[in-house]
């Protein structure tokens, strides 16, 4: 009688979900407090968006370098590493009386958290099998969203009863645990864990042999990298990642103080309508994930179950963004926005399949690059939407450009191919 397959590899993929978790909570934490922390420090509006902004800028800087490390050492002492240094970060945010101190924090917690998903989603590679592995991306980029909605509702809480200073130097210790206990029990490759039976190793290999068939003679990693960067599959995924992280990162930002501002809620009655739009962003997450799988096992199409739901997807985000434009009751339009945010998610996960049906051996820098872009339009998006709204005074605008930008990452999705294997084709 056969033995049933254990169940070590969702074991594996809860750990990395918990860790996604614990960065984004410290990262959006930063968003409920701005006001509080401008008022603190005496910053102005640029010096505010600068202060959220940079840590996307050594965040997205470092993809690549912690995704080549992560490749090196293997997740689990990277992973620990990162965490631990994102937990320093966070923890001299809450210490720091200086606005450049401020932004050395900031800096530094992006570097450390830049290789977690790279090294997150090579382990996904390697411990899920292909019919499971954009529903694995789903719970990840879930857990993102998990982290976000805890910042959002539970910074504004806190910070009725504690000061900005001692919320964020709480917030360091679930990660430091984390840490310790990650080093512990993960292990890099599923063969090396005696608690995985042999039905499971099957289950996880099954269908890799397509990944490697028709590979060329070695080359270079140098070479495979630059193949990378001269994809065009790798600039037009980078296209949809940055679209969709310049549209995430208003809502992480500069969203509870444009509801204050705009809509005089407070501080926590913000955090709690930021929330809602974090918590339509995990229903896509999840769904999407599951939904990109079942399309799969449906029609055995790489094309339709990543380029189409991504192409769909983000094109209902940006038609539910720009009928929140001409909505002005605060409810109806934040539920709008929350609908669409749920849309632009389902994306998502066939953005993290989709690096590792095209990365082959390179997982981490293909998801690295595709997600440094993004974060370069991450960074840059808080001080841009400081200058306009400092330039128009009027936030409307603000809404309309970034259905457009949504939209516009829907037209990227249409022309990716996710049978393309970049670091297996020639480099012509």
């Amino acid at each position: 009688m056969n033995a049933r397959p254990t169940n070590i590899r969702y074991l594996t993929v809860t750990w990395l979900t918990l860790a996604a978790a614990l960065a984004y909570l410290c990262r959006n934490s930063i968003g409920v407090a701005e006001s509080t922390i401008r008022a603190d420090l005496d910053l102005t509006m640029t010096q505010s968006g600068w202060f959220m902004g940079c840590f996307f800028w050594t965040y997205a800087l470092f993809q690549i370098p912690t995704g080549w490390f992560s490749e090196r050492v293997g997740s689990r002492i990277a992973c620990t590493l990162y965490a631990i240094g994102w937990s320093i970060a966070i923890v001299g945010i809450s210490v720091s009386p200086w606005y450049w101190l401020l932004i050395a924090a900031q800096l530094l917690m992006g570097i450390a958290q830049a290789g977690i998903f790279p090294a997150s989603c090579s382990s996904i590679g390697l411990w899920m099998p292909l019919s499971q592995r954009s529903t694995a991306c789903g719970f990840l980029t879930a857990g993102m969203q998990v982290g976000a909605i805890i910042a959002a509702t539970l910074t504004g809480v806190l910070m009725v009863y504690l000061s900005w200073r001692l919320t964020f130097a709480i917030y360091a210790l679930p990660d430091l645990i984390w840490a310790v206990v990650f080093y512990s029990w993960f292990r890099n490759q599923p063969e090396e864990v005696g608690t995985v039976n042999r039905p499971e190793l099957e289950l996880i290999s099954a269908g890799r042999e397509t990944e490697t068939d028709d590979q060329p003679a070695a080359t270079s990693e140098w070479q495979e990298l630059l193949r990378i960067f001269r994809s065009p599959m790798m600039w037009l995924l980078c296209g949809q990642q940055i679209c969709r992280s310049a549209g995430y990162m208003f809502f992480a930002s500069w969203f509870p103080t444009f509801l204050q501002e705009t809509r005089a809620v407070t501080v926590a009655e913000s955090g709690f309508l930021q929330g809602l739009v974090f918590a339509g962003t995990l229903g896509g997450c999840l769904i999407g994930g599951t939904a990109t799988d079942w399309i799969w096992r449906r029609t055995a199409s790489l094309r339709w179950s990543r380029s189409g739901v991504g192409a769909a997807s983000l094109a209902a985000c940006g038609l539910l963004i720009l009928s929140a434009w001409f909505v002005n009751r605060a409810e109806i339009a934040v539920s709008l926005i929350a609908a669409g945010a749920f849309c632009a998610a389902l994306a998502g996960p066939c953005a993290f399949a989709t690096t590792i049906d095209i990365g082959g051996t390179r997982v981490p820098q293909v998801f690295g690059t595709m997600n440094m872009f993004g974060n370069f339009a991450a960074a840059s998006c808080p001080v841009f939407v400081a200058w306009l709204f400092g330039w128009t005074a009027n936030w409307n605008l603000v809404l309309l450009l970034f259905a457009g930008v949504y939209l516009l990452g829907a037209i990227c999705w249409i022309f990716v191919n996710p049978k393309h294997h970049i670091d297996h084709s020639s480099s012509n």
